[in-house]
C-alpha cells in the first residue's frame, strides 16, 4: 500500500509533490521574531514574580530530589546490601522514602501554582485581545474574516495555555535534571558518562531535522483552523443568504476544501512531531544498552562498584528523559509561538486613537457642516466615494440624503459618526472640527437606527436599554411605546424579560427594527442617524411609527437616508447624490420648483 495513502483504498492524504511543498522551506517567522515572541510572553508571566520564584525553587527541589535519589540508592547497594551489612539500613530506607515523598510534593505545588500562574497569564492575554478588539478601527474589520478573528481569540490563546500549563516547568526541570545529572556522572566515572553522551549528536541532528518541518506545519496549522473558523462562522450567519439561493452545495465544497487542507497540515504536523519521542526512546534504549555492557565488563575487572552501575543506568535514563522531554516540548513550544505571534500581532495593530481634546458631552448643538469632503475606502484604490462634498445643516434640522445605490449615502453617515476619517477636506461640528473631538463624546451625542438591526443575546429591556445604560425600565417601556413596540412586545412569552436571539429569531425584520428606534428613544441624541430605518417595515407599521419618528426628531438634527420617497416629506433639507458628487442640495420646496432630479424621482415613484 503506498505510504501516501489511507487504508482500504480512500482518498489520498497528501501527495509526495504536496508533501514536499509542505515541508520545503519558505518564507516564516525568523528566530529572532520568535525570541521576541518568547520575551514578550515571559514579561506577562513576569508580572507573578513572587509566586514564579516559589515555582522555579519548587522545580529546583524536585530536581534535586530526583538525583539524590538514585545515589542513594546505590549507596545502600554497595554499603548494606552487598556486605550484608543490615545495621542502619532501615533509617537508610527512611530517608529514601522521604526523598521520594518530597519529590512528590514539590511537584504537586509546582504544578498547582504553575497553573495559576497560566491561567491569570492567558486571562491577561485574552482580556488584551478583547479591549485591542474594541479599540480597533471600523477599517481593520473591513479586511478581516470575524471567524479568523474570533480563532485568534480562543484557539490559539488556548494553545498557549496549554504550553504555559505543563511545558514551562517540564524544559526548566529538564535543564536543571540534565545539569546536575552530567554533574553526578562525571564525578563517579568519567568513562561511563562519555558513553551516555554519545548519543546527544544523533539526539540533536534527528530533532532538528524533525522541528525544521513541524515548525512550519504548526503555524500552517493555526492559520487554516483560523480561516476553517472564518469561514463556519460566516456561513452560519448567512445561512439564510445561503438557503435562499441554493448555495448549499457550493459552501459544503468550500467546507471540504478548508477542511481537507487543515487536516493535512494537522496530519502531517502530528506525523513529524511523533517521530520524535520514537527516536528518543530507541536512542534511550541504545544508551541503556551501552552503558550496562560497558559498565558490566568495568564492574567485573574492579574498575566500579556494582552500586555505580546501578547509579549510572538509571542516570543513563534519566539523562536522556530530559534530553526527550525537551525535544516533545519543542513541538509544543512551536505551536505555541505560532498562536502568540497572530494574537500579538492584533495587539500590535494601530488602535483607534481619540486624539481629541474638545469634550462635547452635553455641549453639543447638532449644527454639521461638510468643507470640500472627499474620500474613498482602503479596498478602492483609486475610485472615490465621495468628491468634494458641501452642505451645512443648522442644528435641530432634519436632512434627507436621496441617490441611487453606491451614490456615497451611508458613507456621509459613517464619517458623521466617524468610523472613517475623511481623505480630504474637514467636517464641522458646531463649528469645530471632528477630529479635534473626542470619539466617545461625539458618539454618546449620537443614536443609530441601522438598516440591519441587530439584537444582543439578552432579554428586551437590555437590549433598548444599550442606547442608554442608566435607563430606567419605565422609560425603556416609554420608548417602546413610541416606537410602537410596546404591544407587540407584551405579546412575547415574557414580555419585557424575553431573552432575544443575537440574529433577532422568534421576531420578524419589522420587529427588529422597531426595537432599534426604541433603542434610539432611550438614547435621547442631539444627532440622530436614521439608515434606511424604515425599509423592513411595512407600509402601515411605518405610519405608525412616523408620528413617533417625528417626535424623536422635534429638536434634534437629523440625517435619513430613505428606502421609501415619502418618508422624507417633512425634511428641511434634500441632499442629492450621484457617483459620489453632491448633484443637488436644497429644500424640498425649492427643489420641488424647478424641474429638478429629485422632482423627476418624485414623479417616477408615483409620489408626485
Amino acid at each position: 500500500m503506498n505510504f501516501f495513502q489511507k487504508p482500504f483504498g480512500y482518498e489520498p492524504i497528501l501527495s509526495k509533490e504536496d508533501l514536499k511543498k509542505a515541508v520545503k522551506k519558505k518564507k516564516g517567522p525568523r528566530a529572532n521574531d520568535w525570541k521576541k515572541t518568547l520575551l514578550r510572553i515571559w514579561s506577562i508571566v513576569d508580572e507573578q514574580r513572587a509566586l514564579l520564584i516559589t515555582v522555579l525553587c519548587l522545580v529546583i527541589v524536585s530536581s534535586a530530589m530526583s538525583l539524590l535519589g538514585p545515589l542513594l540508592i546505590g549507596h545502600i547497594i554497595d554499603e548494606y546490601i552487598l556486605k550484608f551489612n543490615f545495621n542502619g539500613l532501615p533509617t537508610m530506607i527512611v530517608a529514601l522514602i522521604c526523598i521520594f515523598f518530597i519529590l512528590a510534593l514539590s511537584i504537586f505545588f509546582q504544578n498547582y501554582w504553575m497553573i495559576g500562574i497560566a491561567q491569570q497569564t492567558i486571562y491577561r492575554m485574552r482580556s488584551g485581545v478583547f479591549h485591542q478588539l474594541l479599540r480597533l478601527p471600523v477599517t481593520f474589520f473591513d479586511k478581516r474574516q470575524h471567524g479568523e478573528l474570533m480563532s485568534r481569540a480562543t484557539n490559539d490563546i488556548e494553545t498557549v495555555s496549554s504550553t504555559l500549563n505543563s511545558s514551562f516547568i517540564q524544559v526548566f526541570s529538564s535543564v536543571l535534571t540534565l545539569t546536575g545529572t552530567v554533574i553526578v556522572m562525571l564525578y563517579l566515572s568519567p568513562i561511563l558518562t562519555l558513553l551516555t553522551m554519545l548519543i546527544i549528536p544523533f539526539m540533536f541532528i534527528a530533532t532538528r531535522w524533525i522541528t525544521k518541518r513541524t515548525g512550519k506545519l504548526f503555524k500552517e496549522q493555526q492559520a487554516a483552523l483560523g480561516a476553517l473558523n472564518g469561514m463556519i462562522e460566516e456561513t452560519i450567519s448567512g445561512q439564510r443568504v445561503v438557503k435562499a439561493f441554493s448555495q448549499e452545495e457550493r459552501v459544503k465544497q468550500e467546507f471540504r476544501e478548508k477542511s481537507e487542507h487543515l487536516r493535512r497540515t494537522g496530519f502531517w504536523a502530528l506525523i513529524y512531531s511523533g517521530y520524535i519521542p520514537k527516536v528518543m526512546n530507541l536512542l534511550n534504549n541504545m544508551s541503556f544498552a551501552i552503558v550496562a555492557g560497558v559498565g558490566g565488563a568495568l564492574a567485573f575487572y574492579g574498575y566500579v562498584s556494582i552500586g555505580t552501575i546501578v547509579i549510572f543506568t538509571e542516570y543513563a535514563r534519566q539523562f536522556t528523559r530530559p534530553l526527550n522531554d525537551l525535544a516533545n516540548q519543542v513541538n509544543t513550544v512551536l505551536s505555541a509561538i505560532a498562536g502568540a505571534e497572530r494574537v500579538f500581532s492584533i495587539m500590535d495593530e494601530e488602535k483607534e486613537e481619540d486624539t481629541g481634546k474638545v469634550d462635547v458631552n452635553h455641549q453639543l448643538l447638532g449644527e454639521v457642516e461638510f468643507c470640500n469632503v472627499s474620500f474613498k475606502y482602503e479596498l478602492a484604490e483609486e475610485t472615490h466615494t465621495l468628491k468634494n462634498i458641501n452642505f451645512h445643516v443648522q442644528s435641530g434640522q432634519t436632512v434627507a440624503l436621496v441617490g441611487a445605490t453606491g451614490a456615497g449615502k451611508t458613507t456621509i453617515m459613517q464619517l458623521i459618526a466617524r468610523f472613517y476619517d475623511v481623505e480630504s477636506g474637514e467636517i464641522l461640528f458646531d463649528g469645530i472640527n471632528v477630529k479635534d473631538i473626542k470619539r466617545s463624546t461625539l458618539r454618546n451625542q449620537m443614536a443609530f437606527v441601522l438598516q440591519d438591526s441587530f439584537l444582543f443575546q439578552a432579554n428586551v429591556y437590555d437590549n433598548i436599554r444599550y442606547g442608554r445604560l442608566t435607563a430606567t425600565n419605565e422609560e425603556i417601556e416609554e420608548a417602546a411605546k413610541k416606537a410602537n413596540a410596546h404591544d407587540f412586545i407584551l405579546k412575547l412569552p415574557n414580555g419585557y424579560n424575553t431573552i432575544l436571539t443575537a440574529d433577532g429569531s422568534g421576531i420578524s425584520q419589522g420587529q427588529k427594527q422597531l426595537l432599534s428606534i426604541a433603542r434610539a428613544l432611550v438614547a435621547d441624541p442631539k444627532i440622530l442617524l436614521l439608515d434606511e430605518a424604515t425599509s423592513s417595515i411595512d407600509t402601515l407599521t411605518e405610519m405608525k411609527i412616523q408620528q413617533a419618528l417625528e417626535v424623536l426628531m422635534k429638536g434634534r438634527t437629523s440625517f435619513i437616508i430613505a428606502h421609501r420617497l415619502n418618508t422624507i416629506r417633512h425634511a428641511d433639507i434634500v441632499l442629492v447624490l450621484k457617483e459620489g458628487q453632491l448633484v443637488e442640495s436644497g429644500s424640498q420646496q425649492l427643489l420641488l420648483q424647478k424641474n429638478s432630479i429629485y422632482a423627476n424621482m418624485l414623479r417616477q415613484s408615483g409620489i408626485l
